[in-house]
């Protein structure tokens, strides 16, 4: 791609100033992750980057396909975009991500949105060079789909964070489940080699970067299909041996893959984060078969069961659908019974939402949407109930936190604990965004922490 990236460097160099980018991505950390790469790349090709989309020569949206109203919306802007278009036909305007890799996406986008004149999926990333090139030469619609990267293909990224950085570690998913879309728009699992993570991470570390989230739609399965297998809990251990003073976070495990193993080795690592996000989705194992979960409720519990053997306050966040076709209000108990048990810090809570493409899409469902959001309901104030007592376990404590912006509370910073907790300080001093600080717990609420800097 060298090749191409000089051929698009000398046509912007023609341009009497640098000409710049636009690029939005929605969804998940991996595709945020994959925003700051397309950056990356055209930041190497000569663009500049604006966040005024009307100012961009070229426009970039990076989509996400897990939930159909997310690509509605994504339509929406599109074609808005018609009458900017109109008035400046140099306008390149490209889609890409999950929505991209579709069939259905590309046909739309062919017959309805013929502003757009650059479509590229998930595989074809590191294409763009060649991608862009054909769009400035030709100015004909182009398209490309096919799979092309591979995990160990570096690309530098623009980071959004001076002192946040993501780092994804595999590509795909292999789990099918019966809701979900990702394994047929990511395609399935593929490992970064150890040494590339590694080396990426070393020079965040390097740069001064203090928080590095692993990223992978199953962190939990890293490494099976290296011709070197390392399991994750490995990799933790490897990259927590880096010199610098940074901590590591990850997202998403999976509690199929979820071992014992990898917990003692987020108590044994001190630059891991003391937190677990384990999607639970539900806690019926009729509707978990449904899903395709492979897991059932008791698993489920052991994983836990094990953390809090270890520290009883052990911080664990979940994300929970409600309303999987058919459910029962008994299946939506069950749930309920788990996320009491448990005690989440935070759960990110979702009604289904029928996915076009999915196992479940085909499901006949008969619960009500009535009943769906009247157990939403139930469940928001149960967790309410829960964090608000939960929380104050954290009373009189010190807490590590990076903080990363100012609060809508004024005079306020706030940031996140190691425990993944939201925490607020009063402080003027905006230098201490972008540093960890300890901070004395002194209020206790449903949904934050309140102290004073030590």
């Amino acid at each position: 791609m060298s090749n191409y990236k000089e051929k698009v460097a000398e046509i912007l160099g023609r341009s009497e100033a640098p000409p710049l980018c636009f690029v939005h991505s929605f969804g998940c950390q991996q595709n945020v992750s994959d925003g700051e790469r397309i950056l990356g790349i055209l930041s190497e090709m000569g663009y500049g980057v604006t966040s005024d989309i009307n100012s961009a020569s070229l426009i970039i949206y990076n989509t996400c396909a897990v939930r159909e109203n997310a690509e509605n919306r994504v339509y929406g802007l599109v074609g808005e975009l018609k009458h900017m278009k109109e008035q400046r036909p140099d306008l390149i305007i490209g889609l890409c991500g999950c929505m991209a890799q579709e069939e259905k996406t590309v046909q739309k986008v062919k017959s309805t949105y013929k502003q757009v004149d650059l479509i590229f999926g998930t595989h074809a990333l590191s294409e763009l060079p060649r991608l862009l090139y054909d769009v400035l030469t030709t100015r004909k619609f182009v398209c490309d789909t096919e799979e092309h990267s591979e995990p160990e293909k570096e690309i530098n990224a623009v980071r959004s964070s001076s002192f946040k950085a993501s780092v994804p570690i595999m590509y795909g998913c292999d789990n099918f489940c019966s809701y979900c879309i990702v394994p047929y728009v990511r395609g399935r699992e593929k490992s970064r080699v150890p040494e590339a993570i590694i080396r990426e991470v070393r020079e965040l570390s390097e740069k001064g970067y203090k928080e590095i989230m692993l990223l992978g739609q199953n962190v939990n399965s890293y490494g099976k299909n290296l011709d070197r297998p390392i399991n994750f809990a490995e990799l933790l251990r490897r990259i927590n041996e880096i010199k610098g003073d940074f901590k590591i976070r990850f997202m998403s495990p999976h509690p199929k893959d979820c071992t014992n193993e990898l917990i003692d080795t987020i108590f044994e690592c001190d630059k891991v984060c003391k937190h677990l996000h384990l999607p639970l989705q539900s806690g019926s194992d009729e509707i978990l078969k449904k899903m395709n979960r492979r897991y059932t409720a008791e698993k489920y519990m052991e994983i836990v069961d094990h953390a809090r053997s270890k520290d009883p306050g052990f911080s664990l966040t979940t994300d929970i659908i409600v309303g999987f076709p058919n459910e029962t209000y008994d299946d939506f108990l069950k749930t309920l019974e788990i996320v009491k048990k448990v005690k989440y810090d935070n759960i990110y809570s979702f009604i289904y939402s029928k996915r076009t493409g999915t196992k479940a899409a085909e499901m006949t469902d008969m619960t009500s949407d009535e009943d769906k959001s009247k157990w939403m309901t139930e469940l928001l104030q149960t967790q309410r109930e829960i964090s608000t007592e939960h929380y104050k376990r954290f009373l009189g404590r010190t807490l590590d936190v990076l903080f990363d912006g100012e609060s809508r509370h004024e005079g306020m910073l706030s940031g996140k604990s190691d425990e993944f907790i939201i925490v607020e300080a009063p402080c003027s001093d905006k230098s201490i965004i972008g540093q960890r600080k300890k901070v004395k717990i002194t209020k206790a609420y449903n949904w934050a922490l309140c102290g004073e800097i030590v």
